[in-house]
C-alpha cells in the first residue's frame, strides 16, 4: 500500500518543526524578529568565512571531478538515452534552481549596491554603478550553480550506478552509510535536507509573493495589503497542487518549458524596446569586471572597514544557495537518468549560470538606466515605499506597461510554481520509504507539502524585513555546509572503488 511507503518519523518532524517555527513567530513577530536578528549576526560574523571558502572549495571539486576520468560516468547503464530532451532538462533545472526570486532580485538587487557599493567605493558614483551592474553576476553565477551541482551529482551516482530504491538527500553519503541507509545517521542528514528546504522555500515565496501582488494591485486598481499577499500565497499553492498533482511529465515539465518561452521573450522585449545599446554595453562591462575580479570578490572578507557588505550580501547568498542545494540537487538527479558527471556539471554550471546573468544583464541594467538618467528614481521609491513598488515602478516605463506587468506577473506566478511543485516532489520523495528509479512518491504526500510549503513564508511576510529572511537561510544552511563535506569525501571514495 502507498500509505507504508511514508517515512513516518521524518515526515511528522518535519510538520511539527514547521508548526513550532510558525506559531511563535506569529504570535510575537517583534521579539522574534530580534532574537532571529541576533542569530544572524552571530552566524555570519563568526562563521561567514566558512562559507565563502566553501564556495571557493566547491567550483575547484567540481572544475576537477568534470575534467577527471570520473567525467564520462553515466547516471544509469553505459548505453541509456537521456529520460529528458537536453532543452527540457535545462528548462527544468533553471526553473527548479531560481525561482521568482530572481526576478525579484535582479530588478532592485543593483540599487542596494549603488547606494553602499562594496570596497570602500564612493556611493552614486560612476565606479559604485559599475560595481552595481556586476554583484549580481557574480551572486547568481557559478557559485550559485556549484553549490546546486555537487549534491546532485553526489545523490545521482549511488542512486542510478549503485541502484538504490529510495531518493533522498542522504543517498550522497552512502559510501559512509552503506547497510545503514535508514539509520539514525541517515535519517538525521534528511532531516537537515527537509528543513533547509523548508526554510530555504519559505524565504524565496518571502520575496516574491508580495512583488506578485504589487504587480496585481498596479494592474486592478486596487490596494496592496497582507491580505492581498496571502490571496496571491494561496492561489500560488493551488498551482503547486495541481501541477504536483498531475506529476512530473505532465505538470513541471511543461509548466518550465513554457516559462522559460516567456522569460525570455520578455528579456527579449525589454532588450529591443528599451535602451538597447546601454543594455549590451554595460551586460558586458558587467561580465569583463567579474572575470577581472572573480578570485577578490570571492576572498573578500572587508577585514579592515567592516562595512557588513559580505555578510549582508555574499554570505546571505552562499546561504540561499546552500540550503536549497539539497533539493535542487535531489530534483536535477530526478530528471538525469542517462546523463554523464561532465554533462551535469557542466549543464549546470554553464545554462544556469548564463540563464540567470541574462535577467541581470537586461532587467537589471534596465533599472539602473532609468536611475541613471533621472527617468525613475529606483532608490528613492526603495527608500520611501518599498522594493516591490519600485520593481513596479520599473515596469511601468516600458511600452504597453500593463501587457508587460501582467506577462511579469504570470511568469513570477509559474516560476514559483516551478520551484515549489519541485520542492514538493522532493520533500515527498525524502519522507518516502523505498522509491526506485522512475517512480514517484505518492500523490496525497506531494499535495499535502504543496500546501504546507506555503505556512511558513506567510509568517515571515508577517513578521517583515530583508533581515528575517537571512536568519531563516543563515540558520538553516549551517548543517548542511558541513553535509557538504562529507558528501565530497564520500562521492570520490566511491567513484574510486568503482571505476
Amino acid at each position: 500500500m502507498e500509505q507504508s511507503r511514508i517515512d513516518w518519523p521524518n515526515f511528522a518532524a518535519c510538520v511539527a518543526i514547521i508548526v513550532l517555527v510558525c506559531i511563535p513567530l506569529a504570535a510575537s513577530p517583534e521579539s522574534g524578529g530580534a532574537l532571529l536578528q541576533r542569530a544572524y549576526d552571530f552566524i555570519a560574523q563568526e562563521f561567514g568565512i566558512a562559507y565563502l571558502l566553501a564556495s571557493v572549495a566547491a567550483i575547484g571539486f567540481l572544475v576537477w571531478l568534470a575534467s577527471s576520468r570520473f567525467g564520462h560516468v553515466r547516471f544509469g547503464e553505459p548505453d541509456e538515452k537521456p529520460e529528458f530532451a537536453t532543452l527540457s532538462w535545462i528548462a527544468m533545472l533553471f526553473c527548479a534552481g531560481i525561482g521568482a526570486g530572481l526576478l525579484y532580485w535582479c530588478a532592485i538587487e543593483w540599487a542596494h549596491y549603488y547606494q553602499a557599493p562594496p570596497f570602500g567605493v564612493e556611493p552614486y558614483s560612476p565606479e559604485a554603478a559599475e560595481w552595481a551592474s556586476t554583484y549580481g553576476l557574480f551572486h547568481w553565477g557559478f557559485t550559485a550553480w556549484a553549490f546546486y551541482c555537487l549534491p546532485a551529482v553526489a545523490i545521482a551516482y549511488p542512486y542510478y550506478v549503485k541502484k538504490l530504491d529510495h531518493l533522498r538527500f542522504s543517498n550522497s553519503c552512502h559510501y559512509f552509510l552503506a547497510g545503514r541507509e535508514h539509520g539514525f545517521i541517515a535519517r538525521g542528514i534528511d532531516f537537515l535536507f527537509m528543513i533547509a528546504l523548508i526554510g530555504g522555500a519559505a524565504t524565496s515565496l518571502g520575496f516574491s509573493t508580495p512583488m506578485i501582488a504589487a504587480c496585481i494591485a498596479r494592474l486592478f486598481g486596487i490596494e496592496h495589503s497582507f491580505g492581498l499577499e496571502v490571496a496571491v500565497m494561496v492561489l500560488c499553492m493551488m498551482l503547486f497542487a495541481t501541477s504536483v498533482w498531475l506529476g512530473l511529465k505532465k505538470g513541471i515539465k511543461k509548466l518550465s518549458d513554457i516559462n522559460l518561452m516567456l522569460a525570455f521573450g520578455l528579456l527579449l522585449y525589454i532588450l529591443v524596446v528599451g535602451p538597447t545599446a546601454f543594455l549590451l554595453k554595460a551586460s558586458l562591462n558587467g561580465v569583463g569586471m567579474m572575470a577581472q575580479n572573480f578570485l577578490r570578490m570571492n576572498f573578500w572578507t572587508d577585514p579592515f572597514t567592516d562595512s557588513g557588505f559580505v555578510e549582508d550580501w555574499t554570505v546571505f547568498y552562499w546561504a540561499w544557495w546552500i540550503a536549497y542545494a539539497p533539493y535542487v540537487g535531489l530534483f536535477v538527479t530526478r530528471i538525469s537518468r542517462g546523463r554523464t558527471i561532465r554533462q551535469v556539471i557542466l549543464g549546470m554550471m554553464i545554462f544556469g549560470s548564463l540563464g540567470s546573468w541574462l535577467f541581470y544583464m537586461i532587467i537589471g541594467n534596465y533599472s539602473l538606466f532609468l536611475e541613471l538618467e533621472g527617468i525613475v528614481s529606483i532608490t528613492e521609491i526603495m527608500s520611501t515605499d518599498s522594493g516591490n513598488a519600485a520593481i513596479v515602478a520599473m515596469l511601468e516605463q516600458l511600452p504597453l506597461a500593463a501587457v508587460v506587468i501582467a506577462v511579469f506577473s504570470i511568469i513570477a506566478i509559474i516560476f514559483s510554481a516551478t520551484t515549489y511543485d519541485s520542492a514538493s516532489y522532493v520533500l515527498a520523495s525524502g519522507a518516502t520509504l523505498h522509491l526506485a528509479a522512475g517512480d514517484d512518491p505518492a500523490r496525497w504526500h506531494r499535495v499535502f507539502w504543496a500546501f504546507a510549503l506555503g505556512l511558513l513564508p506567510i509568517t515571515l511576510m508577517f513578521i517583515g524585513g530583508l533581515k528575517v529572511m537571512q536568519v531563516i537561510l543563515l540558520v538553516v544552511s549551517a548543517p548542511i555546509l558541513v553535509v557538504g563535506v562529507v558528501m565530497s569525501v564520500a562521492l570520490v571514495k566511491s567513484l574510486q572503488a568503482n571505476t
